[in-house]
């Protein structure tokens, strides 16, 4: 297994990758290895300042960087030999087996899009993140921000992606999947949400529970919730502060340190041809480690084929 980790992407990048590297590799098991993607340059003199055995890890040499203000298609395109471009390259080469970044988002979804593709069948891929449940265990919610404008098919398949997930990689049996919306009642919503709703109450791809509002998010009346990418990437930013403000309030609590972004690495690329998880911009050792592992459990759990299979 060779698991891509692009190591110019990010706010504390290369330090921060690399010394995730170094945190991930005591994680992973024999025949499971790290490429580093990156200006080799930069990464010697961590892994010696670390004392790490720089024979642990493969290298491939990158000289150009994606910045993460640069629009993502025109990047991509001008900068064949930035770590994404390369990191993507690779993937699609067959040469690695996942591909992980913590750099410019957009350029991540573009770079999936246009390499790997798109699994056939699926209209648009999506973005998923992990919601803490206050009884323990945990949900998820997808589009987090892939896709700003949904249409009702698009959202019907969101259900599908999300409960081969939770399924897949948290063995749920038959997964609870709701759609987010302003009310519980089958009438309720938008346009949107009034589309999807019959749409999904008739399907028998997965278990439909109907409607949640945003105070379920947290409890066991589902575990995959599904809405549009704008939405959801609100309620993923809301979600995400609620362990600053803990931790600027001098709060100490259990749940609410289940809110740090950093004990899930990232989020998953739902729909494409190959694992790829994007990281917070402004990830940590910690966070990287687990982007890491992350992207191992993909590979491991079949993901990519079982979605490819569901779809045929």
């Amino acid at each position: 297994m060779k698991i891509g980790l692009d190591i110019m992407g990010g706010d504390y990048a290369p330090k921060a990758i690399v010394l995730g590297a170094i945190a991930a590799h005591q994680s992973l098991n024999a025949g499971e290895h790290l490429v580093l993607i990156g200006d080799t340059e930069l990464i010697k003199p961590i892994l010696t300042e670390e004392g790490f055995n720089p024979d642990h890890f493969e290298y491939v040499h990158t000289d150009e960087v994606i910045g993460m203000g640069e629009h993502p298609t025109k990047a991509i395109v001008q900068k064949p030999n930035s770590s994404i471009a390369v990191g993507f390259s690779l993937l699609k080469e067959g040469k690695i087996d996942s591909f992980a970044s913590a750099g410019n988002s957009g350029a991540m979804l573009v770079g999936a899009v246009f390499s790997v593709k798109t699994i056939p069948g699926i209209i648009r891929p999506c973005l998923c993140t992990i919601l803490p449940k206050i009884k323990g265990g945990t949900g998820l919610l997808l589009d987090v921000g892939a896709n700003a404008d949904c249409k009702p098919d698009i959202l019907l398949q969101f259900g599908v992606l999300g409960s081969l997930y939770a399924e897949n990689l948290w063995q749920i049996n038959s997964p609870k999947v709701a759609l987010l919306n302003i009310g519980e009642e089958d009438e309720k919503g938008n346009m949107l949400s009034m589309a999807t709703f019959p749409l999904m109450k008739e399907t028998n791809l997965f278990n439909f529970v109907g409607n949640v509002e945003g105070r379920d998010l947290f409890n066991e009346k589902a575990d995959v919730i599904v809405c549009d990418g704008f939405t959801g990437n609100v309620v993923l930013k809301l979600a995400e502060s609620f362990y600053v403000l803990t931790v600027k309030k001098g709060m100490k609590d259990e749940f609410f340190d289940r809110f740090n972004y950093e004990q899930y690495g990232g989020s998953p690329v739902l729909g494409v041809n190959a694992p790829v998880v994007i990281g917070h911009g402004i990830s940590s050792p910690r966070a990287v480690k687990n982007m890491v592992l992350q992207s191992r459990e993909m590979i491991t759990t079949g993901l990519v084929e079982k979605i490819r299979m569901a779809f045929k």
